[in-house]
């Protein structure tokens, strides 16, 4: 069957190498990568033809970034975008000459150092990607720190594809890099044109067809035919499908462009990462293991190093050079394409490209559990040297008394302080993101700028005089740091968390939490809510059962039936009542009668419990009280004693 036999193999593969890395709580891709080795040329032998699979991988890496594309935004990276452009260069630039040092250590050629340093600047986007995903940590500041650097070095391919070659003849490779610089600019403001005028009116056109199937085939089609076109141009071809992403992500259809590219993105990134274990030769790790263990340690140690100082010099503090170092100190997938063609090209030999691929592998292995690591170093950072010094704004002066800490800041936090804004409770709201932190600036919120995942910030906001402890981040591991020092600490403040999934919620009750909301649950609920008012249901209907929802999924067990029936009991109280709201009009018999007069707990058996009058709320109104055309009457009573009222 040639190469459908070999896809078979490697699909069947893959789900026993998720499946396996999946029980053992890592990243699918590791999976896949230790499968690739297995059926492998250098081991099992399954594959026929292991470069017709490589091949098909970079469709995987153009897919990939296609989708990044899709969901890159300026506007989102515009807060890291002096990073990424000037510290992503820098970064770059510092990388290739240690990796000069490093080939000379290793006793290499100056030519072959050279390559060594711009195979090793590189970052895999890949995994990386992968990995942030895995983690949760999409979205988040040192992400997109991430993604800007990224994208730096995915554009450097393209000169270090031109520049590498050209050294030994830098008058010759002016006049070539020139013209590539050319074609880029070129390429940039045909696909500005295309993207603005041409390619949102053919999607527009096509989705009006209503037929799903020829919509998937012309995002494919955009998204392959454009990076084919880059290619063709002397350019990457994965450059191109992420410009073309990104023209389209301006487009009123990429948000269904992405969700319908994305199962076709996974599957071709199954067949790349497969791809990569199959090169590791195993019989030349064991034979060389010294050389490539000190390779991959001197890589992984000064690039780190390296990524995290830059970083850090622009500004960027807490948890964040950490993170960055210890995300992407891997070399990237592109080295194998800049390896393959110093291979060719007489500038590295056999043993010397050998030893690239191979630690290539290993610390693209190495990223998810290196990166796990963020959390609980800095940790011990905070614990054992110098605490950074916090940035605090618009903090009163007597200080942060009686208030609600809400601790994560994002767009959840965000509405939550703008409802306790606008009431007059006093609050403050931790977080990381500067861009948050500036709008937290020009709105008059009360803010700190730090980890709240860490004591001393969570000192700042004073929960000793806290009333309550929103916590809106959606990481089960930060929650859970937060909770077990406010649990330690602080044990009878009420903490609100957010959470993703029930497992975490029982979790989290275990914690001691006071409430957890599910914010997918909500989310159902008011569009159920919604769906049933065009349906004209009432209101208290709709109550009954959104109440009886929300019961079921945040009802806590208890081992005590006694106090779980008493709290059934209350429950079901509570929903034999209802509220109601009625407005007065002029014609109404009851304008210009007292409370009294009316006697409506004798008639109907309901109690009024309020007035709503000219934006004045009159709570337990007086039985002298005379009503007045326009108030809004609130009552109380069982459903029958309701329908009576009416």
């Amino acid at each position: 069957m040639g190469i459908a036999a070999d896809i078979i193999i490697i699909v069947v593969a893959a789900l026993l190498g998720g499946l396996l890395a999946q029980k053992i709580r890592q990243p699918l891709l590791l999976g896949y990568i230790l499968v690739g080795v297995v059926i492998g040329p250098f081991s099992g032998g399954l594959i026929s033809d292991p470069h017709v699979v490589e091949k098909l991988a970079e469709i995987g890496v153009a897919l990939l970034l296609f989708a990044l594309g899709l969901e890159f935004s300026l506007r989102d990276l515009k807060p890291v975008k002096y990073v990424a452009l000037i510290g992503g260069s820098i970064q770059i630039l510092l990388t290739i000459g240690y990796g000069y040092l490093i080939g000379g250590w290793l006793g290499w050629e100056n030519g072959p150092s050279l390559w060594l340093g711009g195979l090793i600047s590189l970052s895999s986007t890949m995994v990386i990607l992968k990995t942030l995903m895995a983690q949760g940590m999409i979205g988040t500041l040192s992400s997109r720190v991430m993604v800007g650097i990224l994208i730096v070095q995915d554009l450097a391919v393209v000169m270090l594809l031109i520049l590498l070659p050209q050294l030994s003849n830098p008058a010759a490779g002016l006049p070539v890099l020139a013209i590539a610089l050319l074609k880029s600019v070129v390429f940039l403001a045909v696909m500005l044109v295309l993207g603005t005028r041409l390619l949102p009116r053919l999607l527009a056109v096509i989705a009006h067809w209503n037929s799903r199937e020829l919509f998937l085939l012309t995002v494919i089609a955009i998204g392959l035919g454009i990076g084919y076109a880059t290619y063709l141009l002397g350019l990457s071809f994965a450059f191109g499908a992420f410009i073309a992403g990104m023209v389209l992500s301006e487009s009123d259809y990429g948000h269904q462009a992405l969700s319908d590219i994305i199962p076709l993105r996974d599957l071709f990134g199954l067949l790349f990462f497969t791809s990569v274990g199959m090169l590791l030769n195993p019989a030349f790790l064991l034979e060389h293991w010294s050389g490539i263990l000190q390779l991959v340690l001197l890589v992984a140690i000064g690039k780190s190093l390296i990524m995290a100082g830059i970083v850090r010099s622009f500004g960027y503090g807490n948890v964040i050079p950490l993170a960055v170092g210890l995300g992407m100190f891997q070399i990237g997938e592109f080295s194998f394409v800049l390896g393959r063609v110093g291979l060719e090209g007489g500038f590295l030999n056999l043993e010397q490209y050998s030893y690239v691929l191979t630690a290539t592998i290993i610390s693209m292995l190495l990223t998810p559990l290196v990166s796990s690591l963020t959390v609980p170093l800095y940790g011990l950072k905070q614990r054992y040297f110098k605490k950074e010094l916090l940035e605090t704004i618009n903090i009163p002066q007597s200080g942060l008394h009686g208030h609600i800490v809400i601790a994560g800041g994002g767009r959840v936090g965000q509405h939550v302080a703008y409802i306790l804004a606008q009431l007059d409770v006093p609050f403050v709201i931790i977080d990381l993101a500067h861009r948050n932190i500036d709008e937290y600036k020009q709105h008059g919120y009360p803010a700190i700028y730090g980890d709240a995942a860490q004591p001393v910030v969570l000192e700042a906001a004073n929960l000793a005089d806290a009333r309550q402890l929103l916590i809106t981040i959606p990481h089960i591991m930060t929650t859970e740091a937060i909770v077990h020092f406010t649990r330690q600490h602080y044990p009878d403040l009420d903490i609100v968390v957010r959470s993703v999934g029930a497992e975490q919620m029982k979790a989290l009750y275990a914690d001691g939490v006071y409430m957890v909301i599910r914010p997918e649950l909500e989310a159902g609920l008011e569009i159920a809510r919604q769906v049933l008012l065009n349906l004209n249901v009432s209101v208290p209907v709709i109550q009954k059962f959104t109440d009886a929802a929300r019961r079921d999924h945040y009802q806590q067990l208890s081992d005590d039936q006694a106090d779980l029936d008493n709290v059934r009991l209350l429950q079901k109280a509570r929903d034999l009542l209802e509220l109601s709201w009625e407005e007065l009009d002029e014609e109404s018999s009851s304008v210009g009668c007292s409370l009294r007069q009316l006697d409506v707990r004798q008639s109907t058996g309901a109690s009024v419990v309020g007035v709503l009058r000219e934006g004045n709320f009159i709570a337990n109104p007086s039985a002298d009280l005379v009503f007045q055309t326009g108030d809004l009457i609130a009552s109380i009573g069982r459903s029958q004693q309701a329908t009576e009222k009416e």
